[in-house]
């Protein structure tokens, strides 16, 4: 056996067959071995976390960056330190709240030029899909992006405008022509309305369940009829998951995801002028949440990503009706979900799953998401029992607003290493492009 450059030891490593004590080799960028805890190895560095949890980093396939054009809400290096702060090795940036977006190679390539230098974990980039740029699409699947986004609704963005039911299946079909996945944000803007006032509920009433139910019915009709692979994006109601159970027993290629705040927060307790809760589609009651865990359970959903989300905090004024919607919490999505992920009696192998092998297989990100022999070494360092109070003002996030502010969650994030190396705050994230 070559020697390992690096060996790191944890009783509670977690595989993709569940978490047991192991020593996990490393030679150079890659998992050369998966050995017995207590195995004699005579490598470079020799780290034992002993009761420490060892996880694979989390893969977030939903992070808008915001970099070129709003980056005085975001950015690559702000984005990028704060996910790997958080655990997350592997970012997917989405198309929209960059200026240009990211809808042709022309604007690709600005991205790319904008991010380069800057990233402190992996990044991966989705495309848009939107009126009119339909043969646009295979050209920037050419270039590198793992799939295409579209709005159902407005984005709230002007250059990043829905497409109709008809634009939808256009886009399907073009992009199933080429074997693509094309990503959704499911609202049906004919059951949305302008909140009546600035409170919570009137926003909250304004976008009811029904809205995304509507609207994944008509994604997966679609889908079905052009057999693209579908995903939609941030289930927030559980008035969605029969209608994803029945077209994933039918063979619909039709899978979602779901995002901490919805699984964590509820709406009886959003405080009044709160507007750090504040995304679309919005944070819904107990008992809803209580199902989202159940559809996460059965696999229905089989993502937790972050759609990370942020602005400015003079966007986010405290009237429901007119701040910004969007939810920063890129650093706390692994101990907000393992926070209640535990207290209802899952395990850390289930929020691996959920929040690293699951987005991995889902946007097809090769060697990420486990920890096995041939992927990546990232690699985490997590204590699941620390107790981890929350001061927005100490996250990297460029802007310090998050509904978590205040609270205090379990477990936090000791050590990232980014292919073998730790993060230590020089950039040697990667670009990670799709099949060219």
């Amino acid at each position: 056996m070559t020697r390992p450059d690096l060996v790191v030891r944890s009783r509670r490593t977690v595989t993709p067959e569940g978490e047991r004590p192991a020593a996990v080799a490393v030679q150079g960028e890659k998992i050369t071995g998966l050995y017995d805890y207590a195995a004699p190895l005579d490598a470079a560095e020799d780290i034992d976390l002993r009761d420490l949890a060892l996880l694979p980093g989390l893969v977030d396939t939903h992070v808008h960056v915001n970099e070129p054009g709003r980056t005085h809400w975001e950015g690559f290096d702000s984005a990028t330190r704060a996910a790997a702060a958080g655990g997350v090795t592997t970012i997917i940036d989405m198309p929209l709240n960059s200026l240009p977006p990211t809808v042709d190679v022309a604007a690709f390539e600005v991205k790319l030029r904008a991010a380069r230098g800057q990233c402190h974990v992996d990044v991966g980039f989705w495309g848009g899909a939107v009126p009119g740029n339909a043969k646009d699409l295979a050209p920037l699947r050419e270039r590198g992006v793992y799939g295409f986004k579209c709005f159902l609704s407005p984005s709230g963005v002007e250059e990043f405008p829905p497409l109709t039911p008809g634009e939808v299946r256009q886009a399907m079909a073009e992009i199933a022509a080429f074997g693509g996945v094309l990503v959704v944000h499911a609202e049906d803007p004919a059951l949305l309305a302008e909140p009546s006032g600035p409170t919570y509920r009137e926003f909250l009433d304004s976008r009811p369940g029904a809205s995304e139910r509507s609207a994944v019915e008509q994604v997966v009709r679609l889908a079905a009829e052009t057999g693209v692979r579908a995903h939609i994006l941030h289930v927030s109601s559980a008035e969605c998951l029969d209608v994803l159970e029945a077209a994933q027993a039918d063979g619909v290629r039709v899978t979602a995801e779901t995002c901490p705040h919805y699984l964590t927060l509820a709406a009886e307790r959003v405080p009044e002028g709160a507007t750090a809760y504040k995304c679309c589609p919005p944070i819904r009651s107990e008992a809803n949440r209580d199902l989202l865990w159940d559809g996460l359970a059965r696999g229905v959903l089989s993502c937790v990503v972050s759609d990370h989300s942020p602005s400015t905090a003079e966007l986010k004024v405290p009237d429901f009706a007119a701040a910004w919607g969007g939810i920063a919490s890129l650093q706390l999505g692994l101990p907000a979900i393992w926070t209640e992920a535990a207290r209802r009696g899952y395990g850390l192998a289930d929020v691996v799953r959920w929040m690293s092998a699951n987005p991995a297989a889902m946007a097809e990100i090769s060697g990420k998401g486990a920890i096995k022999v041939g992927n990546d070494a990232d690699l985490v360092a997590f204590d699941p029992h620390a107790d981890n109070l929350i001061d927005a003002s100490l996250l990297h996030h460029k802007n310090a607003v998050t509904p978590y502010h205040g609270s205090t969650l379990k477990g936090a994030v000791l050590t990232t290493w980014l292919r073998g190396r730790p993060v230590d705050g020089v950039p040697h994230g990667r670009f990670l492009l799709g099949e060219q």
